[in-house]
């Protein structure tokens, strides 16, 4: 067991040294430290601090810490500086799947295999976790987030790509939700070795992003709709620029190179103190139409926005992604509908059905669902793609993957657009 309280005191002991020394580098004129050489040196300062505290304690007459509980300590007291306390031990698991805190004491974690525990407590108090949670506002995303009475919800990415969501003062205590980011650079090939889609679908959605459709992903909360986002923006040649709108960083594609070497991410930006200087999702979208492009992608749809995102998609930005919550493949169009009765343009139903005809090319919805027959494990699959045909008073659709007998899509009606599928290598399996 580690001392948190021992933790909490020399993580102020370091970092008080740690801005000493920013201050002196300053003075003397010295570049700033960057994020790789300040960690080294924080280091090399909690070495020093707990050689220190292992002096004092023997000076005492009391016992120093084991080296196994200096390392311990050493750890927490760089979490506390640079990650994100006592969660990081949750965070480096890479079976835990969510994080949901009920208070400082009441942590529920949720584990890749369905399994749900309760966990000990990540902060000595409410107050304490409300800190911690202001600390990692202040230094994930591209700007500051406020996180206080004034500004009760907070949306950010950890720096692991984990995305965290919080609220305060609408609550009795402070609630936090992690929810991880367990594949990061993922394929649609590893989701169909994961058994989230078939090999027929993973080759169909192969061509339907290099046939340039344009493609929504549906499905509930934590269903892994932006994991899918993922594996098909991965399906994009490197040589096309990409740019990623999102309300909190999360996607994450500028993090490999490799793949996609022009992107740009956009990040919405909240009003400051005085309601002054937001940038909203709608015009982060539009803004995007003018950096020139390949594709936009929207990592996910919650308001207002739906208009933009989809006039982009019908004035030439095919092979744009997104995703929606949603209940069903067939529900995505009332749920786009009523986003964009609550936009500026206050468009009529009507007017949107034309809209999304116009611009969806499929929809793609994911299923979560515990499988009570295998010892109550969690399955994410995609469960129906249904093609947009057209619109007649209502957008006309069918559904060319439906659900099989396990309830992962089958194939159930030909697409109309199979020649530019075909072009791209996609060959049905089962019509």
């Amino acid at each position: 067991m580690i001392d948190h309280s021992l933790v909490k005191r020399f993580r102020q002991e370091v970092g008080d040294r740690l801005a000493h020394q920013r201050r002196l580098d300053q003075a003397n004129g010295l570049p700033p430290m960057t994020g790789e050489d300040e960690r080294q040196f924080a280091r090399a300062l909690i070495s020093q601090v707990l050689e220190e505290h292992a002096r004092n304690e023997i000076g005492l007459g009391r016992t120093p810490p084991t080296v196994e509980e200096e390392e311990a300590l050493a750890a927490g007291i760089h979490a506390a500086l640079f990650g994100v306390g006592r969660l990081q031990p949750l965070l480096d698991d890479p079976e835990v799947e969510n994080i949901d805190i009920n208070g400082c004491d009441r942590v529920f974690v949720s584990y890749a295999d369905g399994q749900e525990v309760m966990h000990d407590p990540v902060a000595e108090s409410d107050d304490e976790l409300i800190e911690l949670i202001q600390i990692l506002a202040a230094y994930s995303g591209l700007s500051s987030r406020p996180f206080d009475t004034a500004n009760p919800q907070l949306d950010l990415r950890l720096p692991d790509g984990s995305r965290l969501s919080a609220v305060m003062d609408v609550t009795v205590r402070p609630a936090v939700s992690i929810r991880r980011a367990r594949l990061g650079k993922v394929f649609l090939s590893d989701l169909a070795g994961n058994g989230t889609i078939s090999r027929d679908i993973a080759r169909f959605l192969t061509a339907a992003v290099a046939a340039r459709k344009n493609i929504m992903i549906a499905g509930s909360t934590n269903a892994g709709k932006t994991t899918l986002l993922r594996a098909l923006a991965n399906e994009i040649q490197p040589s096309e620029r990409l740019i990623t709108v999102e309300r909190a960083l999360e996607l994450g594609l500028d993090q490999f190179p490799e793949l996609h070497p022009n992107v740009v991410a956009f990040e919405q930006r909240l009003p400051n103190s005085e309601g002054q200087g937001e940038i909203s999702m709608a015009e982060l979208v539009r803004r995007s139409l003018r950096m020139n492009p390949s594709r936009v992608i929207v990592g996910e749809v919650l308001g207002d926005e739906i208009v933009t995102m989809l006039n982009a998609m019908t004035q030439g930005n095919d092979g744009s992604l997104s995703t929606i919550h949603a209940n069903s493949s067939m529900e995505v169009f009332n749920r786009i509908s009523t986003y964009a009765l609550q936009a500026s343009e206050r468009l009529p139903i009507d007017a949107t059905h034309m809209l999304i005809a116009g611009a969806i090319d499929f929809v793609v919805f994911i299923t979560k669902r515990n499988d009570y027959n295998v010892g109550g494990t969690l399955r994410r699959y995609v469960s129906s793609i249904r093609e947009v045909n057209g619109c007649d008073g209502r957008v006309l659709s069918s559904e060319v993957f439906v659900p099989g007998p396990d309830g992962t899509a089958v194939p159930h009606a030909p697409v109309s657009c199979l020649e530019e599928l075909a072009a791209h290598g996609y060959t049905p399996g089962g019509w």
